[in-house]
Protein backbone atom coordinates (compact mmCIF):
# COMPACT_ATOMS: atom_id res chain seq x y z
CA UNK A 1 0.00 0.00 0.00
CA UNK A 2 1.26 3.58 -0.82
CA UNK A 3 2.66 5.21 2.14
CA UNK A 4 0.91 8.57 3.47
CA UNK A 5 3.66 10.92 4.69
CA UNK A 6 1.51 14.15 6.53
CA UNK A 7 -1.64 15.77 7.37
CA UNK A 8 -1.39 18.63 4.89
CA UNK A 9 -3.98 20.45 6.04
CA UNK A 10 -6.94 20.80 8.81
CA UNK A 11 -10.13 22.09 8.50
CA UNK A 12 -12.39 24.10 10.78
CA UNK A 13 -15.62 25.97 10.63
CA UNK A 14 -16.88 29.70 11.85
CA UNK A 15 -19.11 31.66 10.62
CA UNK A 16 -17.30 34.90 11.43
CA UNK A 17 -14.11 34.79 9.54
CA UNK A 18 -13.03 38.49 10.59
CA UNK A 19 -13.06 37.19 14.02
CA UNK A 20 -11.28 34.00 13.16
CA UNK A 21 -8.56 35.86 11.39
CA UNK A 22 -7.99 38.13 14.21
CA UNK A 23 -8.13 35.41 16.64
CA UNK A 24 -5.63 33.03 14.51
CA UNK A 25 -3.09 35.73 12.97
CA UNK A 26 -3.42 37.90 16.40
CA UNK A 27 -3.41 35.03 19.15
CA UNK A 28 -1.49 32.33 17.81
CA UNK A 29 0.15 33.94 15.34
CA UNK A 30 -0.64 31.91 12.20
CA UNK A 31 0.08 33.62 8.66
CA UNK A 32 -2.54 34.31 6.83
CA UNK A 33 -2.03 32.48 3.33
CA UNK A 34 -5.71 33.94 1.54
CA UNK A 35 -9.23 35.09 2.17
CA UNK A 36 -12.48 34.90 0.17
CA UNK A 37 -14.92 36.31 2.59
CA UNK A 38 -17.38 35.11 2.96
CA UNK A 39 -15.96 31.66 2.40
CA UNK A 40 -13.05 31.13 3.89
CA UNK A 41 -9.44 32.05 5.06
CA UNK A 42 -6.79 30.00 5.39
CA UNK A 43 -3.61 30.07 7.46
CA UNK A 44 0.17 28.66 6.89
CA UNK A 45 2.03 26.81 9.85
CA UNK A 46 5.11 25.90 8.19
CA UNK A 47 5.68 24.77 4.50
CA UNK A 48 3.96 21.11 5.25
CA UNK A 49 1.02 22.22 6.98
CA UNK A 50 -1.95 24.41 6.47
CA UNK A 51 -5.15 25.47 8.33
CA UNK A 52 -8.51 26.63 6.70
CA UNK A 53 -11.32 28.02 7.97
CA UNK A 54 -14.87 27.38 6.55
CA UNK A 55 -17.84 29.21 6.37
CA UNK A 56 -19.94 26.20 6.56
CA UNK A 57 -23.39 28.36 5.49
CA UNK A 58 -20.91 29.15 2.32
CA UNK A 59 -19.49 25.30 1.56
CA UNK A 60 -22.04 23.57 2.68
CA UNK A 61 -23.64 23.32 -0.70
CA UNK A 62 -20.76 23.93 -2.99
CA UNK A 63 -20.60 22.75 -6.83
CA UNK A 64 -16.62 23.31 -7.40
CA UNK A 65 -15.75 20.95 -5.04
CA UNK A 66 -17.58 18.68 -2.99
CA UNK A 67 -19.86 20.36 0.17
CA UNK A 68 -19.00 19.76 3.42
CA UNK A 69 -19.31 22.14 6.52
CA UNK A 70 -19.74 20.69 10.14
CA UNK A 71 -22.19 22.35 13.16
CA UNK A 72 -21.01 22.53 16.54
CA UNK A 73 -17.64 22.82 17.61
CA UNK A 74 -14.80 21.06 16.13
CA UNK A 75 -11.65 20.45 17.77
CA UNK A 76 -7.90 21.55 16.32
CA UNK A 77 -4.47 20.57 17.59
CA UNK A 78 -1.26 22.70 17.23
CA UNK A 79 2.31 20.84 18.30
CA UNK A 80 4.36 23.33 21.24
CA UNK A 81 7.73 22.81 22.33
CA UNK A 82 7.58 21.93 26.08
CA UNK A 83 9.48 24.49 26.92
CA UNK A 84 6.77 26.94 25.49
CA UNK A 85 4.42 25.92 27.81
CA UNK A 86 4.55 28.61 30.23
CA UNK A 87 4.97 30.70 27.76
CA UNK A 88 1.79 30.02 25.74
CA UNK A 89 -0.28 30.07 28.92
CA UNK A 90 1.02 33.53 29.99
CA UNK A 91 0.63 34.74 25.94
CA UNK A 92 -3.06 33.47 26.22
CA UNK A 93 -3.98 35.14 29.45
CA UNK A 94 -2.19 38.01 28.59
CA UNK A 95 -4.90 38.18 25.48
CA UNK A 96 -7.79 37.36 27.38
CA UNK A 97 -8.01 33.62 26.11
CA UNK A 98 -9.69 31.43 29.14
CA UNK A 99 -7.80 28.54 29.52
CA UNK A 100 -10.74 26.17 29.67
CA UNK A 101 -8.18 23.11 30.57
CA UNK A 102 -4.87 22.20 31.64
CA UNK A 103 -3.82 18.41 31.02
CA UNK A 104 -0.20 16.63 31.76
CA UNK A 105 -0.55 13.18 30.12
CA UNK A 106 0.78 10.05 31.89
CA UNK A 107 3.45 10.53 28.94
CA UNK A 108 4.34 13.00 30.27
CA UNK A 109 2.95 15.69 27.09
CA UNK A 110 1.12 19.05 28.26
CA UNK A 111 -2.06 20.40 26.38
CA UNK A 112 -3.59 23.52 27.17
CA UNK A 113 -7.41 23.65 25.97
CA UNK A 114 -9.35 26.76 24.49
CA UNK A 115 -12.08 27.68 22.56
CA UNK A 116 -11.57 30.23 18.95
CA UNK A 117 -14.58 32.39 18.22
CA UNK A 118 -16.50 29.84 16.63
CA UNK A 119 -16.41 28.13 19.87
CA UNK A 120 -13.89 25.31 18.48
CA UNK A 121 -11.84 23.67 20.97
CA UNK A 122 -8.06 24.75 19.93
CA UNK A 123 -5.15 22.56 22.01
CA UNK A 124 -1.57 23.40 22.35
CA UNK A 125 0.06 20.16 22.59
CA UNK A 126 3.65 19.57 23.22
CA UNK A 127 5.01 17.14 20.72
CA UNK A 128 5.41 13.97 22.80
CA UNK A 129 1.80 13.57 22.95
CA UNK A 130 1.51 10.81 20.26
CA UNK A 131 5.19 9.25 21.08
CA UNK A 132 5.95 6.74 23.74
CA UNK A 133 2.20 5.36 24.63
CA UNK A 134 2.57 1.36 23.97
Amino acid sequence: MPRISHVLETCIYGRNLDAMERFYTSTLGLTKMSAEPPRHVFFRLNPQSVLLVFNPEETSGEQDVPSHGATGPGHVAFAIDDDDVDAWRDTLEARGVDIEREIRWPNGAHSLYFRDPAGNSVELVTRELWYNND
